[in-house]
């Protein structure tokens, strides 16, 4: 059985809402919600994504909205307590999802993206 999430666990901003909103009326019924995962990598030593999914699992969070739920599994819901996701539509036309409030973990660096480490982690 899924856990039921709240706003101490993650939000969402009133525009990543409504762009939430506005993707689910493009994809077909047997979609869920939009699962939040982590993936190793960048310098904070984890990297967050969004994909749809099809299936709730019993080791997952869900968070509901109205017209989308968003559902975080156990391990990721560990890096993301008190994040916000926020939809930002920038002067030069790219728009993305982008995740306020991330915790700093270990694994990092402090040069990352420095033309002196070549743009990545040294």
């Amino acid at each position: 059985m899924s856990a039921v999430l709240n706003e101490m666990d993650l939000t969402l901003t009133s525009p990543a809402q409504a762009k939430m909103q506005d993707l689910f009326t493009q994809v077909d019924d047997s979609v869920q919600g939009v699962r939040v995962f982590a993936t190793a990598g960048g310098c904070s030593g984890i990297s967050f994504g969004m994909t749809f999914a099809d299936v709730i699992n019993d080791n997952d969070g869900v968070l509901s909205f109205e017209g989308f739920k968003v559902i975080v599994d156990d391990a990721t819901l560990e890096y993301l307590r008190g994040v916000e996701i926020d939809f930002v539509d920038n002067e030069d036309g790219n728009a993305t999802f982008v995740f306020n409030n991330l915790p700093q973990i270990g694994g990092g660096c402090s040069s990352c993206g420095s033309s002196s480490s070549g743009g990545g982690c040294s």
